[in-house]
């Protein structure tokens, strides 16, 4: 009887990678990446273990997590070889910081710190996780005077998701609306200017006035307690699902929909709407 192969474990890739990036003896295609060129990469399956979970496909899950955990490989051994870091000091580092940020969990700041030692109200918990993080940045950066509370939001990140971070950032020092009565009193507002600019023509201002609109829609979300980035991804799956409904209806054919005209093919989205696509 064969035996089962042995799981591979993390030393094995971590091994693989060394041996991808050899020099001598590698992969063409890996020799030749940086930190820039992986980049793309790694956001890309970044979003596709977000779409695992969205659609609840946890077989793709565990593929997905493990495309984007050889990212994190591949990154380590960059570091590695140029002499900025390497993997074991990344783990140190996540373990360390994420010790200090849970002092409810580990108040004398030590792994083994035995389970029960604190208990904290979760309002004092996100106070000190929050002060923490502010510590850390100004050990980064220098005096906290010469730090903005958003110098460490990456401009990378996805516009909505960086809108939410830059007002949560802002709220933390107290700016911020008291509710969301007045952010929806904004939004309305900023929709009005639109109208305004566009009224006079302004194909600037109406870019302007539009960016302000999404921001405060972001901040509406942030208010109401709901991720931006989230809703929105769920918006565009129930738009594809109710259009996928009404190509269906016309045949799959653009053709159709065009000599259909507005009034058919708005009749076709109400009834998506009404199955519950």
């Amino acid at each position: 009887m064969t035996r089962p192969a042995p799981a591979y474990g993390l030393d094995d890739l971590l091994r693989l990678m060394a041996r991808l990036r050899d020099p001598a003896h590698g992969c063409p295609w890996d020799q030749q990446q940086s930190f820039a060129s992986i980049v793309p990469h790694t956001l890309e399956e970044a979003y596709e273990v977000a779409d695992a979970i969205a659609q609840g496909d946890f077989a793709q899950l565990e593929g997905e997590l493990g495309d984007l955990l050889f990212q994190v490989v591949y990154y380590a051994q960059l570091g590695r070889e140029a002499g900025h870091f390497d993997w074991d000091r990344v783990v140190d580092g996540i373990t360390r910081k994420l010790i200090r940020r849970h002092p409810h969990v580990f108040p004398d700041g030590r792994l083994d710190t035995p389970p029960g030692a604190v208990s904290l109200a979760p309002e004092q918990i996100k106070r000190r996780w929050e002060e923490i993080k502010a510590e850390e940045r100004a050990e980064r950066g220098g005096e906290p005077h010469q730090l903005s509370l958003l110098d460490d939001v990456p401009q990378a990140l996805p516009a909505l998701s960086r809108a939410q971070k830059l007002q949560k950032r802002a709220a933390s020092a107290g700016f911020d609306w008291p509710a969301a009565a007045p952010v929806l009193e904004k939004v309305a507002e900023e929709l009005a200017e639109i109208r305004q600019a566009l009224e006079e023509g302004n194909q600037q201002a109406v870019v302007d006035e539009v960016g302000d609109l999404l921001f405060s829609v972001v901040n509406l979300a942030r208010h109401l307690k709901v991720d931006a980035e989230q809703a929105l991804r769920q918006g565009n799956a129930k738009f594809e699902r109710r259009f996928r409904h009404v190509e269906s209806a016309m045949g799959n054919s653009p053709a159709n929909m065009q000599a259909a005209g507005l009034d058919r093919l708005d009749q076709l989205w109400n009834e998506a709407k009404r199955k519950g696509l």
